[in-house]
């Protein structure tokens, strides 16, 4: 038995992306685009958008709760994975972003089935809560500023329903969230301590992947 995941060399990541990842035309239109991108670095790997995909499916997601939507990959996955009846909330503070996400959105055919709220997201949780959108949603995805992981991972306990399901992106923190230092920034301690708190955590069943900058999935009990 082994304790350790096997590294992902050049070659092997290059193999796993033959072999598992089967993208629809405008993801990898938009994922090449992206790559260009100067923050090219904040889009998920494909794996992971091939991983969180087949996660709906599997779930049979009709109610998607998106908190970062950057260029708009990983909403385009999803909204794709769902049925034509499937609904989106996406959360960004960027219009020049989530601008080049529309673009591909409409021109996957799955714009309608997306609602791109401009604003904090705190905000948006909140006016859903107020909405009466409780346990509404089936699949939750935390991708945005790492200080507010805790707040946003609080609202959607609220807001996922009862066996859903909420995905954390990059909990590894390249690393830096093993022993941080004095001098990294307040964010490296906050995820820390909140990776440290979900374990314990009785409102939910959870795993973390190691996948992309690491992903934890936690099941609302």
């Amino acid at each position: 038995m082994t304790r350790h995941t096997v590294a992902l060399s050049s070659a092997l990541s290059d193999y796993l992306f033959d072999i598992a990842v089967a993208e629809h035309p405008v993801q990898r239109e938009l994922r090449e685009f992206t790559a260009g991108h100067r923050l090219a670095k904040m889009q998920i790997s494909p794996d992971q958008g091939q991983f969180m995909g087949w996660l709906a499916r599997l779930i049979g997601a009709r109610r998607y709760l998106e908190i970062g939507v950057f260029t708009g990959y990983s909403a385009l996955t999803v909204a794709l994975a769902m049925p034509e009846d499937g609904q989106v909330v996406a959360c960004d503070v960027s219009e020049t972003f989530t601008a080049i996400a529309r673009e591909y959105w409409a021109k996957a055919g799955v714009a309608a089935r997306i609602d791109l709220r401009l604003q904090p997201a705190l905000s948006t949780l909140r006016e859903l809560l107020d909405d009466g959108r409780a346990g509404s949603f089936d699949l939750a995805f935390i991708d945005a500023d790492k200080p507010s992981y805790r707040d946003y991972y609080e609202a959607c306990l609220e807001l996922v329903r009862p066996g859903g399901v909420i995905a954390i992106d990059n909990i590894f923190l390249s690393g830096r969230v093993v022993e941080p230092k004095p001098e990294d920034p307040p964010g490296v301690h906050l995820v820390h301590a909140f990776n440290a708190s979900l374990k314990a955590d009785p409102r939910v069943h959870m795993c973390v992947l190691p996948i992309g900058d690491g992903l934890t999935l936690c099941t609302r009990r």
